[in-house]
Formats: structure tokens, C-alpha cells, sequence
């Protein structure tokens, strides 16, 4: 029995060594979900998406750069950008939660990645077919959750030249039958679904 289970012990002890060098050598990219966790602080834990411009959002950071850094890299910027607000350097634990999505065999052009992040059921990138709605592309994000500010979504789209736009939808307008503006999504897109305030 001992000797199963020391066989056991060494057999994870190598698939993990196994495992680092790949993990190291793992570079971010956009439409990857990271999971961060600030062991000081669990109110700063969340999932962090990397945008098609290659940022993402960290709370008490701001916006900074990711896509193409390892995970060990960007671990010690957050914990960096975050020692302001702490006595010590925070402990700062980041994976990746979710890879971007590998492109199918679809006709190329047919499909645009969009990105879904805050409160939904399944923040990330999403593959959708040219012409999908706002609506459609929340549906296969499984729909904001139950804390979700459905008033106040937002769909951020950033254009060439550097300019951006912002478009709103009220989805609770929508749910209650009220006629709401259909949005066709774009290339880039990101929906942003906030957290609902107290007593909103």
C-alpha cells in the first residue's frame, strides 16, 4: 500500500515539473481569461480578459498591457502596481483560466471573435458569425448573471484610426417587451456588463 502510493506521489511530482517549463514559456493572448487572486485582499480576485488590444482591466491597477508577456511577468507588474495599497508586497496568484478559443474550419470571414466581460455567465472570447446581434452574443455567453446592472450594458467598439465608440443597452427594457435597438456586432466588439449597485 505505502509503496502505491509513494509510486503515486512520484508520478505527480514529475507531470508537474513536466508541466512548469510549457507554463513558463506560455505567452498571453487576447481573448485568453486569467484568473487572479490577491491573497491579502480577496475583494481584488477576478477574472481578467485580455482584450483584442492586448490589455486588461485589473481592479485598483487600471488598464495594462498583457498579451505577449508570461504569466510570471505580468504576476509581478500586478503585485508591483498593487504594493501602494498594502504594508507589504500583496501575494499575487495568476493562471490562466480559459486559452482564447482555437478558430474552427468555418470559411474564413465568416466568423468575427467578440468579447464578453464582467457579469455574465461566461466571460471571454466568443466566436459568432457576421451579423450576430448584441442580444445573440449575450445568449452565448450565457446571459448576465443574477447581479448583473442589465440597464447599463455597454458595447465598447474600437475603431483603426484609435477612435472608439460606446453603445448602450437596456436589456431589462428589453425582458420587460419594450422595443430596444438591434446592435449587429462587429469585429472586436466588447460587451461590458457592469455589477448592479445596491438597491439598483
Amino acid at each position: 500500500m505505502f509503496k502505491a502510493i509513494l509510486r503515486l506521489a512520484i508520478a505527480a511530482i514529475f507531470a508537474f515539473a513536466a508541466v512548469l517549463p510549457a507554463a513558463a514559456a506560455y505567452r498571453i493572448k487576447a481573448g485568453d481569461t486569467l484568473k487572479m487572486q490577491v491573497l491579502e485582499d480577496s475583494s481584488l480576485n477576478s477574472d481578467l480578459l485580455v482584450l483584442p488590444d492586448g490589455s486588461v482591466t485589473v481592479p485598483s491597477v487600471g488598464t495594462i498591457r498583457a498579451a505577449g508577456d508570461s504569466i510570471e511577468t505580468l504576476r509581478n507588474l500586478i503585485a508591483q502596481r498593487l504594493t501602494p495599497n498594502f504594508a507589504t508586497k500583496p501575494t499575487v496568484y495568476l493562471s490562466v483560466g480559459s486559452l482564447a478559443p482555437v478558430r474552427s474550419g468555418v470559411a474564413r470571414g465568416a466568423m468575427i471573435d467578440v468579447y464578453a466581460m464582467g457579469e455574465v455567465a461566461k466571460p471571454g472570447m466568443v466566436e459568432v458569425k457576421r451579423g450576430t446581434t448584441l442580444l445573440q452574443a449575450l445568449a452565448a455567453s450565457g446571459g448576465p448573471t443574477p447581479y448583473a446592472a442589465t440597464k447599463r450594458i455597454q458595447l465598447r467598439r474600437s475603431f483603426k484610426n484609435g477612435q472608439s465608440q460606446i453603445l448602450h443597452f437596456d436589456y431589462k427594457a428589453l425582458m420587460s417587451g419594450d422595443a430596444v435597438p438591434t446592435i449587429v456586432l462587429q469585429p472586436g466588439d466588447v460587451i461590458m456588463v457592469p455589477t448592479r449597485r445596491l438597491f439598483e
